[in-house]
């Protein structure tokens, strides 16, 4: 019984919805990573330029049958390209500042996240509470929380706007040096 349950386990692929950010965008994040890095506030581990990506809803370790239902799923989707915006930097829980992220915004993208939690419906477990933003850093330890947290209100980034007009089903596969991503499948945007 053991055995059925690992090969069941094999097959299964950790997989989640997101947009990727253009070329231009993830540069611009990969300046902010450089600029926090020399300020030697924690140590930690920073996300990968291939890797900086903005997740509409993560679906967890599911089998085939369920990726294609999703894939089928999200293919019902009908949205315009549209702007998004960098905003400020922060983290997730100031008490223990494991994540830091820099905020997106643009209505769009909260209106394409509702559709894509409409469309899985009943096939995964509704978000909580969705944030739009993208991960850059996460520190396994913080020298000094309130320098750190004061740095980031201080901090200032450029709000340039960045088209998006598509968004990605995609696998991830841990490795000991990262996470590598795979795309399953690309939905673009209705032509104009």
């Amino acid at each position: 019984m053991a055995e059925d349950n690992e090969a069941i386990s094999k097959n299964l692929k950790r997989c989640f919805i997101c947009i990727d950010l253009p070329l231009e965008a993830k540069k611009y994040l990969n300046e902010v990573q450089e600029i926090i890095k020399k300020k030697n506030l924690f140590q930690g581990k920073f996300t990968e330029f291939e890797n900086l990506h903005l997740t509409l809803k993560f679906l967890g370790e599911i089998e085939e049958i369920k990726i294609l239902e999703a894939e089928e799923r999200l293919r019902k989707i009908k949205f315009n390209a549209f702007d998004i915006y960098l905003g400020e930097v922060g983290v997730f829980s100031e008490r223990f500042a494991n994540l830091i992220w820099i905020k997106l915004g643009g209505k769009s993208i909260f209106d394409l996240q509702k559709q894509v939690e409409d469309v899985l419906g009943g096939l995964f477990e509704a978000e909580k509470r969705f944030m739009s933003h993208v991960t850059i850093a996460r520190p396994k330890k913080v020298f000094d929380k309130n320098l750190l947290l004061d740095y980031f209100h201080k901090m200032k980034i450029k709000k340039e706007c960045f088209n998006m007009d598509r968004f990605f089903l995609k696998s991830s596969d841990l490795k000991e040096d990262g996470p590598v991503y795979s795309t399953i499948k690309e939905f673009s945007a209705e032509k104009e």
